[in-house]
């Protein structure tokens, strides 16, 4: 009889605790009555003459020689490769953008052979750096939604327990209160809105400002200084960079004349308020007494003196920006009186 002969077996490697199917193909394979995995028999079904398909049986990592036997002998042997189960220990960093996209480190072992990586049942792309370690870019997360999705590795000595890796919601803004405040800064300035508990940087313009988190939908910032105008908020988590809110800077106000600038102490006369950085004015005051007023202009604010003890006060305007420094309104008894 003629001895049984090996050309290739399919697939070459496998995990070590066996279970997977063999092609071999050879030569006179028809009479076969045995097929060992190094010293091991294993079960097996004569397809052919040509080909055998066999159960690999647990072994041992590394190589073994691969047989056929049958009453013409032994084949030569041909190498199948036992590999480990990988393993997974850390994902870093283990959250990220719904969208994905970022690189994401696995470290482990038996990661040398890996073909497949997935998170949830998203399968990633990925480059094995060493036995120990792959970088994988995140996909996009695998439900739609935020949450955990299980990372694991797969080769050809089967697949990894898996790793939970966090997808992220964009955070939202929706209001900011006060929404106006100093060019000098300094204004403390809650920030409501959605997906904000991991907020790692908060910014007003290109400024990042000192911050608190307080809940998922709400944060406490404090105002860095700016330019007079608008600055847009950014919260920035893991999540991604999201906004939708705007904080507006304010100038000082500064007064640069009153006329007149004299009056009765019982009050009445109308003052009008020269200077810069009107437009925006909450309060007039002549000392320590609030005054009724209107707002003319950027430049000009005409206000009713309030009744008063007679002696200089210093006038003053107040708003987001700041108070300005006063200029002095002197109330005079009229003689006779």
């Amino acid at each position: 009889m003629t001895t049984p002969a090996l050309t290739s077996l399919s697939p070459n490697q496998g995990p070590t605790a066996g279970g997977n199917t063999v092609t071999l193909t050879g030569t006179n394979l028809g009479d076969v009555t045995t097929v060992r995995f190094g010293t091991t028999a294993t079960a097996f079904t004569i397809v052919s003459s040509t080909q055998i398909t066999a159960t690999a049986p647990p072994g041992s990592e590394g190589a073994v020689q691969v047989t056929a036997i049958s009453p013409g002998g032994t084949s030569g042997g041909l190498s199948y490769f036992y590999v480990a189960l990988p393993t997974l220990t850390g994902v870093s960093p283990g959250q990220g953008t719904m969208a994905g996209g970022n690189t994401v480190t696995l470290t482990g072992t038996n990661l040398g052979p890996a073909t497949t990586v997935r998170f949830g049942t998203v399968t990633a792309a990925f480059t094995v750096l060493s036995a120990t370690q792959i970088s994988s870019t995140a996909p996009s997360a695998p439900a739609g939604s935020p949450g955990p999705a299980q990372v694991t590795v797969t080769s050809p000595g089967g697949t990894s327990g898996g790793l939970p890796y966090y997808y992220i919601a964009l955070p939202t803004l929706t209001g900011v209160s006060p929404g106006q405040g100093p060019t000098a800064g300094g204004t403390t300035v809650t920030l409501t809105g959605t997906n904000l508990l991991n907020a790692t940087t908060v910014r007003f313009g290109a400024a990042a400002a000192a911050f608190s988190v307080v809940s998922a939908t709400q944060i406490t910032a404090t105002s860095p200084p700016g330019s007079t105008g608008f600055a847009q908020i950014t919260v920035i988590t893991p999540g991604g960079t999201g906004g939708g809110a705007a904080f507006q800077y304010v100038a000082v106000p500064t007064l640069t004349n009153l006329s007149p600038n004299q009056g009765p102490p019982a009050g009445g006369t109308t003052v009008t308020l020269t200077g810069t950085n009107f437009a925006d004015v909450t309060a007039v005051r002549f000392g320590a007494a609030a005054a009724a007023f209107t707002i003319v202009s950027a430049t000009q604010i005409t206000a009713t003196a309030p009744t008063g003890s007679a002696g200089a006060v210093q006038v003053t305007v107040t708003s987001p920006g700041g108070t300005s420094a006063g200029l002095t309104y002197t109330r005079i008894t009229l003689p006779g009186i």
